[in-house]
């Protein structure tokens, strides 16, 4: 009876993972836009067979499918093969890592998800993009109190319906993780903020100062609406964190200190005023601050090893991504030095490095200080792996790379590794956020490294590299074949 009781339950199992399988929308280039089109949120996961972090995902993922397909509202989760059918998909958005998931709405992409990634924390997190983007302010005491929030916050004023107002509500939209909406209607709510048909921008009490206004109104075309929420949001220097990090864009110079506003708001807003005073001057770059026990691995690729607790460090990097560290004791007048000499390229960049190898072998090694040289300015094809030592995938991959590298050793390609975990390279070029991440760098300096997404084995990288050589290879046709010896 026993046994019979442990089979229905087994079988029982394996019909729900079967069908909660199926509850995930399995969708290539050609079908991706009329099916996504259909569901108000939906969830697609961009993927690779090979990789584990999503064979992992895979079961937690349909599970959730299972669930939230029968929500009110319910949402839709899909999946994208990024090696085969879905080619072209993860090209046209950016998937530079598996697994990546985004969050669509209506069709159109609306962010990148970064929840959980387990199933009871996917439903959670999904749920909640299911319900209003901005809050509606019914009374002034509900608008009085929605300004008193320790964030910055947007709030649209609508006399009546218009184009203004439908804008706001598609950009809440696809901003809802990131920044706190509201809007109103009501008649003493416009009294009190002054405002009839208009988006304004408040900032927090605590990240209020007199380099900068409390708080900014919108005046620019509708269709530019989540740029000017974007480039205002920080104001002059922002509050740089993890979850942050891609909002600061290259020119960029950041002081690392203690930043607490919780226990020491005052002490925060004594270097970050100072901060302020130098970004008031210099517009061209972006400036933030950052809390250095945040930031330690920071600071350790800038040569940081230890910074004192009385004053600011700080480093930068300038519109090419090279970085640089301000070796002077933080002052403003060092500060404003600092960020004018970054601009006019008066600085040495600091290069986080290994020593440049004495030879190279069938595969190249790059480094820190040899990039440039071995793939940037090389004037030569290279097929480019960016590897951390501690990388299964990676140290799977070294024999295969390796046979690669002494197949294509007299073809006008390079095969090149570089240890991404202690050296640098041109990140602006290069986007790697998993490893082993690998690039092919055409010949031509004018065209930009394009991410490899093909299969691992030794045929898969030569078909590869000979579809992509600029001149055919000697060995390999275009297609990959081995060409026969002429008679």
């Amino acid at each position: 009876m026993l046994g019979s009781i442990k089979l229905l339950l087994f079988l029982s199992v394996t019909y729900l993972a079967k069908a909660s399988e199926d509850d995930v929308l399995d969708l290539t280039d050609a079908d991706f836009e009329s099916v996504i089109s259909q569901h108000d949120t939906a969830l697609v996961m961009f993927y690779a067979p090979w990789c584990g972090h999503c064979k992992r995902l895979k079961p937690e993922y349909a599970v959730a499918a299972g669930i939230l397909k029968n929500d009110d509202p319910p949402v839709a989760l899909a999946k994208v093969d990024c090696t085969e059918g879905g080619k072209s998909l993860c090209e046209k958005y950016s998937v530079s890592g598996y697994p990546t998931l985004k969050i669509f709405r209506k069709g159109e992409l609306s962010q990148e998800y970064n929840g959980p990634r387990e199933s009871n924390g996917i439903v959670k997190h999904m749920k909640a993009q299911v319900g209003p983007s901005s809050k509606e302010l019914l009374t002034v005491a509900n608008f009085e109190d929605f300004l008193k929030k320790d964030e910055v916050v947007v709030v649209g004023f609508f006399e009546k319906e218009s184009d203004l107002k439908g804008d706001f509500l598609k950009v809440a939209d696809k901003l809802r993780e990131e920044i706190t909406f509201g809007h109103s209607s009501a008649k003493d709510v416009l009294e009190k903020a002054g405002y009839k048909n208009n988006v304004v921008l408040y900032r927090p009490k605590r990240l209020q100062n007199k380099f900068e206004e409390s708080s900014v109104e919108y005046k620019g075309e509708e269709d530019s609406l989540k740029a000017f929420i974007k480039a205002n949001y920080h104001g002059l220097v922002g509050i740089r964190q993890k979850d942050n990090m891609r909002d600061f864009t290259d020119p960029l110079v950041v002081a690392y200190f203690d930043v607490d506003y919780v226990k020491n708001a005052k002490g925060t807003n004594y270097w970050r005023n100072r901060v302020l005073k130098v970004a008031k001057e210099v517009d061209e770059v972006s400036f933030a601050i950052s809390d250095k026990d945040d930031f330690t691995h920071e600071l350790n690729d800038y040569g940081i090893d230890f910074a004192k607790k009385d004053k600011p460090v700080v480093a930068g990097r300038d519109a090419d991504g090279n970085k640089f560290v301000m070796s002077t004791e933080f002052s403003i007048e060092a500060l404003l030095a600092f960020s004018k000499d970054l601009l006019a390229g008066k600085l040495e960049p600091f290069i986080k490095s290994e020593p440049v190898p004495e030879s190279q072998g069938a595969v190249k090694v790059a480094v820190g200080k040899n990039f440039k040289e071995l793939v940037t300015d090389s004037e030569r094809d290279a097929l480019v792996e960016f590897y951390a030592p501690w990388c299964g995938h990676c140290q799977k991959l070294t024999p295969i790379w390796d046979e690669l590298g002494e197949k294509l050793k007299d073809e006008e390609v390079d095969i090149v590794k570089i240890d991404a975990t202690a050296n640098d390279w041109p990140k602006s070029l290069y986007d790697v956020s998993g490893f082993p991440t690998i690039y092919w760098k055409p010949k031509d300096s004018s065209r930009r490294p394009v991410r490899y997404n093909g299969g691992r084995a030794v045929e898969d990288f030569l078909k590869y590299v000979s579809e992509q050589a600029t001149n055919e290879l000697k060995g390999w046709d275009r297609k990959g074949n081995v060409k026969k010896d002429e008679l």
